[in-house]
């Protein structure tokens, strides 16, 4: 069961807004809806699409965030952990 249409779509969970945009779709697709209410239908679809690829980019950005703090965790831990290299040349060139 879905949200009533009269909640906020930024205010409704990802499955729930999604649930309602599909049926919205379905309505519309069915032509049996007078002018008016296709069209309140249609705003409100498109009040539905924005708060859903809204979510979806900040669902990607945390996504992003989280995996370049594991990359660099991983990197700081492998920069401790790797020993320094130890030259086992004993000559004492200076290089020009």
């Amino acid at each position: 069961m879905t949200e009533p249409t009269g909640t906020s779509p930024s205010d409704l969970t990802f499955g729930s807004a999604l649930t309602e945009l599909d049926q919205i779709v379905a309505a519309l697709e069915g032509g049996q809806l007078e002018l008016e209410d296709s069209l309140g239908r249609y705003e409100r679809g498109v009040s539905l699409l924005r708060a859903l690829q809204a979510k979806l980019a900040d669902a990607q950005q945390k996504v992003t965030m989280l995996i370049g703090e594991l990359e660099s965790e991983s990197g700081a831990d492998e920069t401790a952990a790797a020993p320094t290299p130890v030259s086992t040349d004993d000559s004492q060139e200076v290089p020009f």
